[in-house]
C-alpha cells in the first residue's frame, strides 16, 4: 500500500471515531479518514439489555459501512504503531499513512488473561459476559434458565467502559426471577472493587435500596482473582482484609479487566512512565500535551472522567471545535467539563439515572430534577430514546 496523507486521520471507528468524523466533515474539514478493521459497528449500552433479556442482539449492531459518514474515507485496517515526529501511522497490512492531525480513539481492550481461568469460564456452559457482544445473549440464556442456585456478578478494578454497566444485567435478572417466583431460591452475589456500590451521592442510596429489595449479597472492596471453570468456583479477595472466599456459582457473569490497547502502550503517546497506556491529553481541550497535532477522546484518552458514551458525546463537540480552531491557528476555547452519565437498569421497566462529574459529584443535565431517582421515564429514555439518538443523530455528528 503506497503511503497516503489525510488532513485528519482518526484511529478507531467506534462511537468516538465515527461521530467525530461526521462532525468534522460538517465543520468543513474535507479530507477525513477513519482507520477501523471491523465490519460491524456496536451500540454497546444495549449489551446490558441483551444480557438482561430486554433487547435483541440484532438491535445493538449494524454494518460498519452503513454508519460511516458520507465524504469520510474508511480505511479497513488496524494501526500497529504511531510516529508522532514523522506524522505517520503504521498499519497491520504494512502500509503507512501520513496525517496533518491525528485523533486516537481505539477504545479499550478486554484483558481476559489478567484473571486466571476467566477466559475459559465465560466460554464454559455456566459463564458469560455482556462486555463481549458474542456472549451477551448467552448471558440471558443462562440467567433466565436459572431456577435455583447461585448467580455471581463481578466487576474489576481499574478503568473500564461504563463501570456501572457491570451491575445492570443483575438487576434485570433479579426482577425477572421475582416475576417468575424463584428469586427467593437464588443467591445473588455482586463483587464490587470499590468501597460503595457506585460512588455518587443519591445514586448509591437508590442502588442500595434495590440491592436490599432483591436480597443481593454485595461484596465491597472485593475482586475476582481466579476462576475454576470446571468446578464452577470463583476465588474472591476482600482487599480490605486480605482474606479470600471460594464462591461456587451456577451462573457467572463477569466483566474482564480492561486497558488501553497493547500497541498504543508501546508508542510515545502515553505519559512517560504511565504503564496504563492512555493517550496523554489535556483533559479539558483533549489535545496532546507534547504533540500539538495529536488528539484523543473516549476510552483510550487519559482524561479524569468516568468512561461512558455520555462523556464521549460532550468530548466529541469539544475536540471537533478545538481541532478546527487549531488548524486555523486560533486558540482553543472549548473545554470538556468532566461530565459522565450511567443509566442503571434498576428493574425491567425503571432506571436510576446517574449524572456526575470527574469527582463523582452529581451533575444533572436538568438542574433540580432528581434524575437519580428510580423512574419509568428514565427507562424510556435509556431503552427507547437513546438508541435512536445514537444511530440517527450522534453517529451523524448532530447530537
Amino acid at each position: 500500500m503506497a503511503q497516503q496523507h489525510h488532513e485528519v486521520l482518526i484511529v478507531g471507528g467506534g462511537n468516538a471515531g465515527v461521530s467525530l468524523a461526521a462532525r468534522l466533515h460538517r465543520y468543513g474539514v474535507k479530507d477525513v479518514a477513519v482507520v477501523e478493521p471491523g465490519d460491524q459497528h456496536y451500540y454497546q449500552p444495549l449489551f446490558s439489555h441483551v444480557a438482561g433479556g430486554r433487547a435483541k442482539a440484532s438491535e445493538a449492531t449494524r454494518p460498519q459501512r452503513s454508519v460511516m459518514p458520507r465524504g469520510v474515507e474508511w480505511i479497513r485496517d488496524s494501526v500497529v504503531d504511531i510516529d508522532p515526529a514523522g506524522n505517520t501511522v503504521t498499519l497491520a497490512s504494512g502500509g503507512q499513512l501520513g496525517f496533518g492531525h491525528l485523533v486516537v480513539c481505539p477504545g479499550l481492550q478486554l484483558d481476559w488473561d489478567k484473571i486466571p481461568g476467566l477466559a475459559e469460564a465465560v466460554h464454559s456452559p455456566s459463564g458469560a459476559s455482556h462486555y463481549e457482544f458474542s456472549l451477551a445473549a448467552k448471558a440471558w440464556t443462562l440467567l433466565s434458565g436459572l431456577k435455583a442456585g447461585t448467580a455471581a456478578f463481578t466487576m474489576p478494578a481499574g478503568p473500564i467502559k461504563c463501570g456501572g454497566a457491570s451491575q445492570k444485567p443483575m438487576y434485570l435478572a433479579c426482577d425477572y426471577w421475582r416475576e417468575q417466583g424463584v428469586l427467593q431460591d437464588i443467591r445473588v452475589v455482586m463483587v464490587q472493587p470499590y468501597p460503595t456500590v457506585f460512588g455518587v451521592p443519591g445514586v448509591d442510596d437508590e442502588l442500595n435500596r434495590k440491592i436490599a429489595e432483591y436480597g443481593i449479597e454485595l461484596r465491597l472492596n472485593s475482586e475476582l482473582v481466579s476462576v475454576d471453570a470446571a468446578a464452577q468456583s470463583a476465588l474472591v479477595r476482600d482487599n480490605a482484609t486480605g482474606s479470600t472466599e471460594q464462591l461456587r456459582y451456577d451462573v457467572l457473569n463477569a466483566v474482564p479487566p480492561q486497558s488501553a490497547p497493547d500497541w498504543l502502550k508501546a508508542t510515545e503517546l502515553p505519559a512517560p512512565g504511565d504503564s496504563g497506556g492512555f493517550v496523554e491529553v489535556d483533559p479539558q481541550t483533549l489535545r496532546h500535551v507534547r504533540f500539538p497535532n495529536i488528539w484523543s477522546l473516549g476510552d483510550a484518552a487519559a482524561t479524569t472522567n468516568s468512561k461512558s458514551g455520555g462523556a464521549l458525546r460532550k468530548q466529541t463537540k469539544v475536540l471537533a471545535k478545538n481541532l478546527v480552531a487549531a488548524r486555523k491557528g486560533k486558540p482553543l476555547t472549548e473545554k470538556y467539563d468532566g461530565y459522565s452519565v450511567c443509566p442503571f437498569t434498576a428493574s425491567r421497566s425503571t432506571v436510576v439515572f446517574a449524572e456526575f462529574d470527574d469527582q463523582y459529584r452529581p451533575m444533572p443535565s436538568v438542574p433540580k430534577v432528581p434524575t437519580w431517582k428510580e423512574s419509568r421515564a428514565s427507562w424510556v429514555v435509556d431503552r427507547d430514546v437513546f438508541p435512536q439518538v445514537y444511530w440517527n443523530l450522534i453517529l451523524k455528528g448532530r447530537a
